[in-house]
């Protein structure tokens, strides 16, 4: 008897797309990462992402804190589940979060660590701290970010709490 996996309840990849893995594979070597001032304004466009993310959430603007994620197949990761994609990540932060400034709490990133995969692929670590909101969190974000149509925007946000 198989043991249950988290990746068990992923949609698998068409026929057609499993033949495209290879290729794109292929591509993403052919495509280094940027270097000098290309790699530059990259990593301050990321970087600028994690800070309007930041400035948002403070001022209690969920759908601008959740502009800087891919919509609608962003991949979120907490409390060791699958979340429910963009909008139902929206929706919680709204419900929990929502109304009155102490509810939502002080959210704060910092020592930011970006490497840059390719002209279009990064990862981004961080760590943060939501003061306030109930329950004090801190902990590590792990994020990997994808360049579409010349913005940065995060496809997959692991989030890692310190209990």
């Amino acid at each position: 008897m198989r043991k249950p996996s988290l990746f068990n309840s992923l949609p698998r990849p068409s026929r057609h797309a499993a033949r495209l893995l290879p290729a794109a594979l292929l591509l993403a070597a052919a495509c280094p990462p940027p270097h000098g001032a290309a790699a530059a304004r990259d990593e301050a466009a990321i970087r600028a992402v994690v800070a309007h993310m930041e400035a948002a959430w403070n001022r209690g603007d969920f759908a601008g804190y959740m502009a800087a994620f891919s919509k609608p197949d962003v991949v979120f990761v907490s409390k060791g589940r699958f979340q429910q994609g963009w909008q139902g990540t929206l929706d919680h932060y709204v419900r929990d979060y929502g109304g009155d400034p102490a509810r939502r709490g002080r959210l704060h990133f910092w020592d930011v660590k970006v490497e840059l995969f390719s002209a279009d692929a990064a990862q981004l670590i961080s760590r943060y701290r939501l003061e306030g909101g109930g329950k004090p969190q801190d902990g590590i974000n792990t994020r990997l970010m994808r360049k579409v149509a010349g913005r940065w925007v995060i496809a997959l946000n692991h989030v890692s709490s310190a209990e």
